[in-house]
């Protein structure tokens, strides 16, 4: 074997034994799934599934059976009956003991502001994955918390003893998923105290007349975004690809760029989740902007087997210090295993063709890797 391939087939084995920290992911379903649940959570839409279809006729679904199949001690590319009798029969604790303890992660930085009902806690991830887990903070349940019994005066106070207070706790980084709410075109200057309160005796007084309680309003989103500033700790930014709650044009985040530009002077970092289609755009401004880092998180499951081409992609002109590891993974716990799995091998196949062309070394090859698995993390999480 030649030096050049020696050299690739050394680097996929150390990608492969590389420890991740999974900096944005949701907890593992806790309990069983039917078909038709199983189905709806490997899918970002919210519609019920079309009529003679199936989620499993998908990237994502193909590599489930391709790849969790022998992790649950089935043959590689069961059938989809054949898969979901087996987790059936293992149940979800052995289901989420195997994935989750088979994913490499030793730490997972949690998001902990969305659907956790039927979820594991962060003790519950730890426990399963062998490994460690750790809060971010999301901006808008925080304010939907302290809503109920709020007055409009006392709001802001509040707002801020509560998300203080979870940080204080041991939460590592606060989040915004105000692509979902409003979209980026926000004014991106900081709202003033007076434009807080009147925003919040609006909203409040919708809520007492009834109004489901979700923050949308945009002054109320600036302040949290602005806070999430403040506190000088990470601020994740959901971008790009998501459920139908989205309007996807309003997510892209060149639209961020004053936002970024006016909290510049604070030093916080801003992290961008996701960024599918918009990985090129957030590795443009991972260039510019010193504090700005971002990944390509959810994008890798639901791409599958052309998750090389995002990964390649995203190393255009994105630093290599300001990428980061995520899966986004929620509910199954397919999706922790896989964010992870195929991470790994998109990046040794993608790393290991420039090894392979002399372009790289395998020196620069490993620390890169190491950069994006973990150590980008542990500098920013101060973990």
């Amino acid at each position: 074997m030649k030096g050049p391939e020696r050299d690739a087939r050394t680097f996929e084995e150390a990608v492969n034994a590389l420890s991740l920290i999974d900096h944005h992911v949701h907890g593992a379903f806790r309990v069983p799934l039917n078909r038709v649940a199983f189905e709806r959570s490997i899918t970002e839409s919210d519609r019920a599934i079309a009529a003679g279809t199936t989620s499993f006729d998908s990237q994502l679904g193909f590599a489930i059976l391709r790849w969790c199949a022998p992790v649950l001690g089935l043959p590689p590319h069961a059938s989809p009956e054949e898969y979901l009798a087996r987790r059936t029969e293992l149940g979800p604790e052995e289901t989420n003991r195997r994935l989750l303890g088979s994913s490499g992660v030793s730490h997972y930085l949690v998001d902990t502001g969305f659907a956790t009902g039927d979820l594991l806690d962060l003790p519950g991830m730890a426990a399963y994955s062998s490994g460690q887990a750790r809060e971010i903070v999301r901006l808008e349940s925080v304010a939907e918390e302290v809503a109920v019994g709020a007055s409009a005066d006392g709001f802001a106070k509040a707002f801020l003893d509560r998300l203080h207070g979870r940080l204080e706790a041991g939460a590592v980084g606060t989040k915004s998923v105000v692509a979902y709410r409003h979209g980026f075109e926000l004014d991106p200057a900081r709202p003033e105290p007076g434009a807080v309160t009147r925003a919040a005796s609006a909203w409040l007084a919708a809520i007492d007349a009834g109004q489901r309680v979700r923050l949308t309003d945009p002054t109320l989103l600036r302040f949290g975004l602005w806070s999430g500033i403040d506190a000088h700790r990470p601020l994740q930014i959901h971008v790009g690809f998501g459920d139908s709650d989205l309007h996807l044009a309003r997510a892209n985040p060149l639209l961020l760029t004053e936002f970024i530009r006016h909290s510049e002077p604070s030093g916080t970092p801003i992290l961008l989740l996701h960024c599918y289609p918009y990985h090129r755009e957030a590795g443009y401004l991972a260039h510019i902007y010193p504090n700005v880092s971002f990944d390509i998180g959810v994008a890798v499951n639901y791409v599958g087997t052309q998750s090389a081409q995002i990964v390649a992609e995203s190393l255009e002109v994105g630093p290599f210090a300001k990428q980061l590891f995520s899966s986004d993974a929620w509910g199954p716990a397919e999706l922790h295993y896989l964010g992870a799995l195929l991470w790994r091998r998109a990046f040794s196949t993608v790393i290991g063709r420039w090894i392979r062309s002399g372009d790289w070394s395998l020196t620069s090859a490993l620390r890169v890797a190491t950069l994006i698995a973990r150590e980008n993390a542990e500098r920013l999480y101060a973990i």
